[in-house]
């Protein structure tokens, strides 16, 4: 990637390297995201128990997920640990990192859309984005999903913030997040099953008027589940407690009960 990072990593972060020297009992890497930083890794935290040859575990120019142990800022020193890293964290970093090359390559068309190149593009927006939201691919989704409403403390000037969000938004679906709750509906009247049917229609639309996105399924008597998606989770929590509002005032009307958990 053209971005790095200046300065040096912080303790207990999550870094990805590239091999680049093998010793007897250490390890020396590139750190991939830190502008000509180097890390170190003893043998001792490459992998758990006896190691015989480090060359077993790595070779030049491969990809490690690293923990950062220790920093020491005066000498720019770098400790790093393999063997504490699990692989559910380093399958994130990879991801990641993956993610935000893609998110650099939409950066060099939008700049040259903006008669720049990709140092040009970081320089006039992709700086000011990874200061607001830390990374690139963040800032996309967020443009995705909220258009100008997401950019607009940054101060872009108004032709780059068109160019910007027209392009984001053309390439980039918005992410969406569900909140899932289990409900429980009775109604002991005669017409029971069709009071529980009309209070969940009730619900589907309230829904649908105010154009939120929910599936309801059936469990097993008396149980319903019902999947609230948007593109912010803060949101769906609030279309959730409308929507569960909703079918327990109409099911209550009916001479009914209703409660709803969180599903787990």
């Amino acid at each position: 990637m053209f971005y790095k990072k200046k300065g040096l990593p912080e303790e207990n972060s999550i870094v990805l390297c590239t091999v680049k020297k093998i010793l007897f009992h250490s390890i020396f890497v590139d750190l991939d995201e830190y502008q000509n930083q180097d890390g170190m890794i003893h043998i001792s935290e490459i992998a758990p128990g006896r190691i015989r040859n480090i060359r077993d575990y790595v070779a030049e120019e491969k990809k490690l997920v690293c923990l950062v142990l220790r920093v020491d800022t005066e000498k720019k020193q770098v400790d790093l640990s393999l063997r504490r890293v699990p692989m559910s964290l380093r399958n994130r970093k990879n991801e990641e990192y993956k993610q935000e090359a893609k998110s650099e390559k939409l950066l060099e068309y939008i700049g040259k859309e903006l008669k720049t190149d990709l140092k040009g593009a970081y320089d006039r927006m992709g700086l000011k984005l990874i200061d607001n939201f830390g990374l690139l691919q963040i800032a996309f989704n967020e443009i995705s999903a909220h258009g100008y409403e997401s950019i607009k403390e940054l101060k872009f000037p108004k032709n780059e913030a068109d160019v910007l969000v027209k392009i984001v938004q053309d390439k980039i679906k918005p992410l969406e997040v569900n909140v899932d709750s289990i409900l429980t509906i009775e109604s002991f009247s005669e017409k029971g099953v069709e009071d529980v049917k009309e209070s969940l229609k009730a619900g589907e639309e309230f829904a649908k008027k105010n154009k939120i996105k929910i599936v309801i399924r059936y469990i097993s008597a008396p149980k319903y589940e019902i999947e609230v998606w948007s593109n912010d989770y803060k949101i769906a929590e609030e279309q959730m407690e409308k929507i569960n509002a909703v079918i327990s005032v109409e099911i209550k009307k009916r001479k009914g009960i209703f409660e709803a958990t969180r599903k787990k």
